[in-house]
């Protein structure tokens, strides 16, 4: 299960609203692995896939691929401001802080 805080899921409702796709639901995908672990794409998709799982969370559809899942179980989506900026992010407690193991040379 993957959960939404009220921040994200009040600052993804803004998005869809400002761009007028009240409709439509998050879309999370693996992009790739790097030393920092999985590297996520967010998107906004108008409707799930074949296969896709939907799980509606504070008020918003996350549509989910059977891989992305399985990688993404527990894990909380939050939105969060610093001095650098502001944007999305994942917490995800099935992962490690390295994502490539002892063979990726620029992890050292």
């Amino acid at each position: 299960m993957v959960n939404i805080t009220e921040k994200a899921a009040a600052e993804l409702k803004k998005i869809l609203e400002k761009e007028n796709k009240q409709d439509f639901g998050l879309r999370i995908s693996i992009a790739g692995m790097g030393c920092g672990g999985p590297q996520y794409m967010l998107t906004l998709d108008e409707k799930p896939g074949e296969g896709d799982e939907v799980i509606e969370c504070s008020g918003i559809k996350i549509f989910l691929n059977e891989k992305t899942k399985i990688v993404l179980d527990g894990s909380e989506i939050d939105y969060v401001e610093t001095p650098q900026g502001a944007g999305f992010t994942i917490n995800n407690p099935n992962t490690s802080a390295s994502g490539c193991g002892p063979s990726c040379g620029g992890c050292h």
